[in-house]
């Protein structure tokens, strides 16, 4: 015990020791390679409770559509292992601790734009202000009281994962192009909360999640979107054995991060202070949008093709980068369980 404390006052000691680095609260300069503003579309695809466990499922689409793409399964979650927490931060580019989204709050509560740290949507409205936006989800908080109500993003929510699978399928085949789209599964996470993450139902639902990821990416490229789209596959968090997540074991905290496109690096892992969040920083520079400066999501190195990728401000969020490291400790001593 004496041994670990040490450990961790000596993380809390380096985290400190590097704020100075960055006292300004200034966003770093971004590397503007090819890859800026190269896409007209990003589509952002959120399987709930998949966490790292792609990679240890039979996923044929997933590793046909990432054959060519970069692939983190590693990517860190939120401290907090819950929902709202973290679609709130994959969504907006900050830390639960800013957005302050919980599951009842993003179920009770609406958001409009003029919220202090609004989704990528909102940015994506303020750049282009004639786009589609859309958003198809199982779990309706995402659309109600997470994604902004007045920017005019159409949203659907039809019910379980195969109606929304046709709604995505549906609205593309329709001729709808959007600029910036994400949906969101939920069958996953039921699983594993009722029978854990080795069990036989928690992997069938992640093989009928790989499916489902197939038919839409298929629906995406037929109708010729994905010549300048940008694909991307993210978890908010994982399961534990005997299910459910709220801790900071590595079966909860490590998660997939997957992106394809034109300027992707293929066979890129990313690198390894990635964390989920860091999709909306990757989806406004593939849209050419400049990230706002109190962004604590970042665009990881080995993922676009002649970028290196920005060094993470610890200043503009320095609890939670404090507390993330300390948190990277235990995630660390559980990574075999």
């Amino acid at each position: 015990m004496k041994k670990l404390l040490a450990v961790l006052l000596s993380v809390l000691l380096v985290c400190l020791c590097m704020a100075p680095a960055y006292a300004s609260g200034e966003a770093p300069a971004q590397t503007h390679s090819d890859s800026f503003g190269a896409y007209d579309h990003v589509f952002i695809i959120g399987v709930d409770g998949a966490g790292r466990f792609f990679k240890d499922v039979n996923t044929p689409e997933f590793d046909r559509i990432f054959a060519d793409g970069a692939v983190d399964y590693t990517a860190r979650t939120e401290m907090v292992t819950v929902s709202a927490q973290n679609w709130g931060s994959i969504l907006s580019g900050v830390s639960y601790l800013r957005h302050g989204l919980t599951n009842d709050k993003a179920g009770e509560t609406q958001r409009d734009s003029s919220t202090k740290y609004p989704t990528i949507f909102t940015y994506a409205r303020r750049a282009f202000p004639e786009a589609e936006l859309a958003s198809i989800v199982n779990w309706d908080p995402i659309n109600y009281g997470i994604i902004e109500t007045d920017i005019g993003v159409n949203k659907m929510s039809p019910g379980n994962d195969e109606d929304v699978t046709n709604a995505i399928c549906d609205y593309f085949d329709a001729g709808n192009a959007p600029t910036l789209f994400f949906s969101h599964f939920d069958e996953v996470d039921h699983a594993g909360h009722e029978y854990g993450s080795k069990s036989q139902e928690y992997i069938s639902a992640i093989e009928a999640a790989d499916a489902r990821i197939g038919r839409v990416y298929d629906a995406i490229e037929r109708n010729g979107l994905m010549e300048n789209g940008l694909f991307i596959v993210v978890s908010d968090h994982g399961h534990l054995v005997v299910g459910g997540h709220f801790g900071l074991t590595a079966r909860e905290t490590n998660t997939t991060v997957a992106v394809k496109g034109k300027t992707v690096v293929a066979g890129g892992v990313m690198d390894d202070d990635t964390r989920n969040r860091d999709v909306s920083a990757i989806a406004l520079y593939a849209l050419g949008i400049e990230r706002p400066a109190y962004m604590s999501s970042r665009v990881p190195a080995d993922l676009f093709k002649n970028t290196e990728g920005e060094q993470r401000d610890i200043s503009r969020d320095l609890p939670d980068a404090t507390l993330c490291k300390l948190a990277w400790v235990i995630t660390v001593l559980t990574k075999w369980i």
